[in-house]
């Protein structure tokens, strides 16, 4: 299944849910994987730009990207989401094309 890292920074209304519910964070993680089929790998919470790192597994880009909308759209997170690529699946493809 395709991998994703997904950041994550808090809104101000994001840090009163949080601060006020800690336990949302699991809610929410319960949430997209019995609505969007999306398996969080890992989860880390990180200082600096973004306040979250994600390791997903989605069925697809369509699927991850409806999460992120949904996600945002409640105004608690703005989210940036990229694919990831397997290092050893990179090295097979570009020896094929060399």
């Amino acid at each position: 299944m395709p991998v994703y890292v997904m950041l994550t920074t808090l809104t101000d209304e994001g840090m009163k849910t949080l601060k006020h519910k800690p336990e949302r964070i699991k809610e929410v993680d319960r949430e997209v994987m019995e609505r969007f089929g999306v398996k969080i790998i890992a989860q880390y919470a990180v200082m600096g730009p973004y306040d979250f790192v994600n390791i997903l597994e989605a069925p697809d880009n369509d699927t991850i990207v409806k999460m992120a909308i949904e996600l945002g759209s409640r105004g608690t997170i703005k989210t940036l989401t990229m694919p990831a690529l397997d290092v050893e699946q990179l090295i097979k493809d570009l020896k094929e094309i060399a």
